[in-house]
């Protein structure tokens, strides 16, 4: 599936959150994670998050600078054997490239999506991820630049 979503940094979380509390957006969830990356130099990684759950996913690489981002991801999938699912990554040739420590506070309203995340590990910094259908996400994200 193709991912459209406008992804950058911040200093502070605090003014998007109130965004979306301002806006009737849904609190999705408000969890710890870490995430381990994986590549085998395609154009894919691979992706390990463990929360609640533990979830694989397949993301299409590009430019992390850029703040726009639509490129092909694919559904996650809940996994119960961490072990089984490293070895197959491993017999596909996907190596660890990066592991990542986070708080992710999601909200959603209607077919658009805030991921804030504040990362502890390997680096200090907070990141707004929108993401949804281009109409709605485009009209979002010019609203942002005025707040």
């Amino acid at each position: 599936m193709k991912e459209y979503e406008y992804s950058f940094k911040t200093s502070d979380l605090k003014q998007y959150i109130n965004y979306c509390k301002n806006n009737n957006y849904e609190l999705i969830s408000d969890s710890d994670e870490i995430r381990d990356l994986y590549s085998n130099n395609s154009s894919k990684i691979a992706r390990i998050t463990i929360s609640d759950e533990i979830v694989l996913d397949f993301k299409e690489t590009g430019d992390t600078s850029i703040i726009l981002k639509d490129r092909e991801e694919s559904k996650p999938i809940v996994i119960n054997d961490l072990d089984c699912t490293l070895s197959i990554l491993d017999v596909l040739g996907y190596k660890q490239i990066k592991h990542l420590e986070r708080h992710r506070i999601v909200y959603k309203k209607d077919n658009v999506k805030f991921e804030l995340d504040s990362y502890s590990y390997p680096d200090k910094e907070y990141i707004v991820g929108i993401e949804g259908l281009k109409e709605e996400v485009d009209k979002v994200y010019e609203e942002l630049k005025n707040i």
